[in-house]
């Protein structure tokens, strides 16, 4: 395979499926955690790897390093390996996404923005989402007719925090994430909620469905349900590991345990709860994004720069939202005709969201 974003967590645990069945692994695509990246080539010998920076090629343990973005589309491309895993962070992943595709390739998408951006112009066929929720979407779809789906959320850092202090929580606040261990752009997401409006668009195309919601589950063990015609309700029930879905999308399928099954006696009980807008505001424009999914471009252009400024502490927490609904608010008449108006628009909203 070729891994895209090996040192993030779903890289690690992509390698941890590869380590289980003996899988090879023909390119490493990493950033700037150069420690991990060089334990990682040591173990699964790569014949390239690329790197984000030309000054960090010193220090990677490597005769084959390469950088930058055109050099990860190079070694798609050059590779013989016809599966790609693609857990980059940002609008970044979306080029080897369409590169991916270009070259027939099957993707195992993490990328959550490829489809939030440019959902309309990616050819589905070749491709297998990993994230938990739609994986679990997909686990549970039958012949029958369906009324809507569901997928979850935790909460992310503030779930549980008093309103009126929202406004004055320090960026390390919002990194510490109740259920588990994420990047920071992830982490804010999730405190946000931005992270399941992108969720929701993907679906959206995935599935071709607008019927879409999402609810808070506190433990994060349910990922996914789907309501159907006859009045009944499946639920997906599993430990929170990426380890199955990548798994599937990566195999196809799978007979063996990958996980722990979940002892509910032992979970005793589950709590869900409504998403508000009066802690997440971004979720007063859920209908309007998934009635014109034009608008994912927009609020994932925004939504990157605001989190980069609240993570250079040049904004507060709440403005991270309040950034990306007056986006939404300027841009919401765009419609991308092609792929190049696509980033075209990425390029105008940033710019205004920097401004």
């Amino acid at each position: 395979m070729i891994l895209l974003g090996s040192t993030g967590s779903i890289g690690v645990n992509t390698l941890n499926i590869a380590r289980k069945f003996n899988l090879n692994v023909e390119v490493l695509v990493a950033g700037r955690n150069i420690e991990l990246l060089n334990q990682q080539i040591k173990e699964f010998k790569p014949k390239i790897v690329v790197i984000d920076q030309a000054k960090d090629i010193p220090l990677v343990c490597h005769n084959n390093v390469l950088f930058g973005e055109e050099a990860i589309l190079q070694a798609i491309e050059q590779s013989s390996s016809k599966t790609v895993v693609n857990a980059l962070v940002g609008f970044l992943g979306l080029r080897p996404t369409l590169k991916a595709i270009e070259c027939g390739k099957k993707i195992a998408l993490a990328n959550k923005e490829s489809l939030v951006a440019a959902g309309k112009f990616i050819d589905q066929k070749n491709l297998r989402p990993i994230d938990s929720e739609h994986f679990g979407l997909w686990y549970l779809l039958q012949d029958k007719k369906i009324d809507s789906m569901i997928i979850t959320a935790s909460g992310g850092s503030f779930r549980d925090y008093p309103l009126d202090e929202l406004k004055n929580v320090s960026i390390k606040e919002a990194l510490s994430h109740p259920n588990w261990s994420m990047g920071n752009k992830i982490t804010i997401d999730s405190a946000t909620m931005t992270n399941k409006m992108f969720e929701l668009m993907e679906a959206a195309w995935l599935f071709d469905i607008r019927k879409l919601d999402a609810i808070i589950e506190t433990k994060s063990l349910i990922h996914a349900l789907i309501n159907f015609k006859d009045g009944s309700t499946t639920a997906h029930i599993a430990n929170a590991s990426m380890q199955l879905p990548i798994a599937y999308a990566i195999l196809g399928s799978c007979d063996e345990e990958i996980l722990k099954p979940v002892d509910l006696v032992q979970i005793g009980n589950l709590e869900f709860r409504k998403i508000e807008t009066s802690r997440y505001p971004i979720w007063e424009i859920k209908d309007e994004i998934l009635n014109n999914l034009d608008l994912g471009v927009v609020l994932n252009a925004a939504n990157e720069v605001a989190v980069a400024k609240f993570l250079k502490s040049e904004i507060g927490f709440l403005d991270i939202s309040k950034i990306s609904l007056n986006a939404i608010n300027r841009f919401n008449s765009v419609k991308a005709t092609s792929i190049d108006d696509v980033f075209q628009i990425d390029k105008e909203v940033r710019a205004y969201c920097e401004s």
